[in-house]
């Protein structure tokens, strides 16, 4: 412990989601200067991918634009992207922090007007869209970014791409000289709030994914809504770009399950009823089916999903799926699942599978470097004085409660800025 008070007030926040937006300005609104470090090269987490969230189904930029603004109004509030923490050592009230900086090769002086973009046709997997598409390897992550800078992708970089990139803009804003550098910072109190991973699909053999053409993930079909995603909002089916006549959504899809993942990731339920008004506003005729282990939509949300089990043309099956597979006469998809109430089999032939894959900490693979304990699944469990976790580094959570579990994570690291 630091002598009889804190060395700094100033407060680390680790990830640039949702829970790490909200943890930063409550603090920084409370009088203390804070540092945030996301890895990706813009802010927003996961937030930022969805076409719509609850509660109120409203697209992400109408809570992230609030963020934004409070970020760009506040001098108390410095921020890294494509960083990563490093080392965070000492104690409560005096921890040094090392920062590895990794390049952008694009500077400040960006003002986002593409021109660098303009003349590149090297291209690669775009991560924003889960790969479903490719990009310019010198791209704006996307629509409504934070920072709105450019990125050039170390693929390129040496090539006649890269210069041709920098001779395009008037700016003096692209630099192919960066390097990765490191930065040291001393803060009271860190916040670990890294968000969480979509379970890798790939790992659960019997349900088809990345075998079976037209077989996604949740988090997939929230691009394919979205107007800025891959099909510029159109869901169709992404293997053949052909129109989507019925759909099945596989819930627990690894989850709940002992050799995937053990637990409940509390979202899924509802995103694959909410992500069912997204088939039955857009494609009123598609069929949907839904198979379901238990439908968890707790409280208010109990109407939610009562209304949409309502709706002509969806159907809920409760059985667990054994089985997906193409079809190749038909070019569908077959799913093979157990129908509980009936004491059958049952056997679904769709155009769309979308499988409710789980939350998977990233403190399972990216573990905080500092004195914690988790779970068995990766979640922090125990901190120590002076770092605290904040959002799903703790558990399932949804975009509402991740923000008020960062509201309290807020005050606890301004607590350790002032402990005697």
């Amino acid at each position: 412990m630091a002598d009889e008070k804190a060395l700094t007030e100033s407060i680390l926040v680790v990830g640039g989601g949702i829970s790490g937006l909200t943890t930063a300005v409550e603090a920084a609104e409370a009088g203390r200067d804070v540092f945030i470090v996301e890895k990706r090269p813009y802010f927003g987490g996961r937030v930022a991918q969805l076409n719509q969230y609850f509660p109120k189904l409203c697209p992400p930029s109408c809570g992230l634009e609030i963020n934004f603004r409070r970020i760009r109004q506040n001098p108390r509030i410095k921020t890294f992207t494509m960083a990563e923490v490093e080392n965070v050592s000492g104690e409560e009230g005096n921890f040094d922090v090392t920062i590895k900086l990794n390049p952008r090769y694009v500077n400040e002086n960006c003002t986002a007007c593409g021109e660098c973009a303009a003349g590149v046709t090297t291209e690669i997997p775009n991560e924003y869209n889960y790969n479903m598409d490719k990009i310019k390897a010198v791209y704006l992550p996307h629509d409504m970014a934070y920072p709105m800078r450019y990125v050039i992708a170390p693929e390129i970089i040496g090539t006649e791409e890269a210069t041709k990139a920098k001779e395009a803009c008037q700016y003096d804003a692209v630099d192919l000289e960066m390097q990765p550098e490191s930065v040291t910072l001393k803060v009271a109190s860190v916040v670990w709030a890294t968000g969480w991973n979509p379970y890798d699909a790939s790992k659960i053999e019997n349900l088809g994914f990345g075998t079976v053409p037209n077989v996604i993930t949740n988090v997939m079909m929230e691009r394919l809504a979205a107007f800025d995603g891959p099909t510029d909002g159109k869901i169709v089916r992404p293997a053949d770009g052909k129109p989507v006549e019925s759909v099945a959504f596989v819930q627990c899809a690894g989850s709940r399950d002992e050799n995937y993942m053990d637990f409940c990731s509390h979202i899924c339920c509802l995103a694959s009823l909410k992500q069912t008004t997204y088939v039955r506003e857009q494609l009123p005729d598609a069929k949907v089916t839904i198979f379901y282990i238990d439908i968890r939509a707790l409280g208010k949300y109990e109407e939610f999903y009562t209304k949409v089990a309502a709706e002509e043309n969806v159907t809920l099956i409760k059985g667990k799926v054994a089985k997906v597979e193409a079809d190749p006469a038909s070019g569908q998809i077959v799913v093979e699942a157990e129908d509980i109430y009936s004491g059958s089999k049952s056997q679904a032939k769709v155009d769309l599978v979308v499988l409710a894959t789980g939350m998977e900490p990233s403190t399972a693979t990216v573990r905080v470097p500092a004195d914690v304990s988790y779970d068995e699944s990766g979640f922090v469990i125990s901190e120590k004085p002076g770092i605290y976790a904040a959002g799903c580094a703790r558990r399932p959570l949804d975009v509402a409660t991740s923000n008020r579990d960062a509201t309290a994570a807020a005050l606890k690291a301004i607590q350790s800025t002032v402990r005697r």
